[in-house]
């Protein structure tokens, strides 16, 4: 379980982080941001992950909250990915008129390649990614609704990181070893 406390001048934000246990259904997730929306995509993201989740946060402005929130979250996944974990995952999810692809690598190496149709929620994958040091490629296949386009996405991640965050034999990787330094985290 992975607690983070974060505080700037603009936000403050309060999270905590449980890998699941073993056939998990997802959550449970506890949101409190204030932003309807962030709420909505937090627990939809607890769910679909696998991951028990509790967010209490604050801030001055929503851009401000959302970036802080996805560093937080981005920095307590960081020190609960497993060293033996099956470390890639990828889903495509479809949400009525919209379908987005997510792949990512867990294995220690920032990377964002999006975009999705929202600046906003774009840097929150960017953030996330750069923060959990996740290699994360998120592509919207097709889509006329932003809101639908960003739950799938968000859906999709949260699948794929459940895929990639399942136990593993031994660390999969032809360097013999992965490594996630968890104090700069």
């Amino acid at each position: 379980m992975s607690t983070i406390q974060r505080e700037t001048g603009e936000t403050r934000v309060e999270l905590m982080l449980r890998l699941p246990e073993e056939d998990a259904a997802g959550g449970p997730a506890q949101v409190a941001t204030g932003v309807r929306f962030l709420d909505h995509m937090l627990n939809t993201f607890a769910r679909y992950s696998g991951l028990e989740l509790r967010v209490e946060a604050q801030g001055d402005l929503r851009h401000h909250l959302v970036e802080d929130v996805a560093i937080t979250l981005g920095l307590a996944l960081r020190q609960e990915i497993p060293a033996t974990c099956t470390r890639y995952g990828n889903a495509t999810v479809v949400m009525d008129d919209a379908m987005v692809q997510v792949a990512l690598d867990a294995g220690g190496r920032p990377y964002y390649r999006g975009p999705v149709p929202s600046v906003l929620y774009d840097h929150f994958f960017r953030s996330l990614a750069d923060n959990a040091a996740l290699t994360l490629h998120v592509r919207v296949l097709r889509g006329h609704d932003r809101h639908h386009m960003v739950e799938a996405a968000v859906k999709a991640l949260g699948l794929a990181l459940r895929m990639a965050l399942a136990p593993g034999r031994a660390v999969f990787s032809t360097k013999g070893a992965v490594r996630i330094d968890r104090e700069e985290a």
